[in-house]
């Protein structure tokens, strides 16, 4: 289990490090690639996870499921939990060192952003429209396809043998940009508790000049938007025997 918690973290501190890098690149102040937009963070972040999973297999978890909701999701479909507690504990960790990495790799140009809030979305996610209920559907809905979907890419029943070796992580990677591209404008689609939590929780020990508070007072939506959706998805998948 030490590997495999090894593997999720790596993967997982990978997955921060290139997607809130990513978001750090288009919006922070003399980032030469500043203001490059939405399809550039959907790619970066699409890549990230494809930068992720590989890393997590290559340093010891054949899983790779860099995602507490993922974890969560897998262990309803199969019924097994020993992982769950293992895999988030190293998950959520490998979320707070990537976020350290991100806010070395960018150290001057936090200073020269102003906007406290510009700086809080480098780590973690907030909704376009502050409606609480809305945005945990959209969570809901977004980690439920994440979760879904990555069943199916993995399913005997795809080329009865599952993908070919060492594309599975690509097409993970595909999944995730068009989630980003057709669902993620509403909240930003944390679609992972880590991904989100990790890197707030860094927010509020980093020293990045002005800044306001963490947002706090929404984290819980992409905490418990993921995993209801993962659990739905997982009992989906069992039910339909993907």
């Amino acid at each position: 289990m030490g590997a495999k918690m090894f593997g999720e973290f790596m993967g997982t501190a990978v997955l921060i490090l290139m997607g809130n890098g990513v978001v750090a690149n288009v919006l922070l102040k003399r980032s030469k690639a500043e203001g490059a937009g939405w399809l550039a963070i959907a790619a970066g972040w699409a890549f990230a996870v494809v930068c992720g999973v590989f890393t997590a297999i290559a340093c010891g978890s054949p899983d790779a499921h860099i995602n507490p909701a993922v974890t969560l999701g897998m262990a309803v479909t199969s019924g097994d939990f020993t992982k769950v507690i293992p895999f988030v504990v190293a998950q959520l960790s490998g979320g707070i060192f990537g976020a350290v990495l991100v806010w070395l790799h960018f150290l001057p140009h936090w200073r020269v952003t102003e906007d406290p809030g510009v700086k809080l979305a480098c780590f973690s996610t907030s909704p376009a429209i502050w409606n609480i209920p809305a945005n945990l559907v959209s969570e809901i809905i977004g980690t439920f396809v994440l979760v879904a979907v990555v069943a199916a890419i993995f399913s005997k029943k795809i080329a009865m043998t599952g993908p070919a070796a060492g594309l599975g992580p690509f097409l993970v990677g595909l999944l995730v940009w068009a989630i980003g591209l057709s669902l993620g404008g509403t909240t930003g689609y944390a679609i992972n508790p880590a991904r989100d939590l990790g890197p707030r929780i860094a927010h509020s020990f980093l020293p990045l000049g002005k800044k306001t508070g963490s947002g706090w007072n929404y984290a819980g939506v992409p905490i418990v938007g993921p995993l209801v959706g993962a659990v739905l998805a997982g009992v989906f998948v069992r039910l339909v025997h993907f």
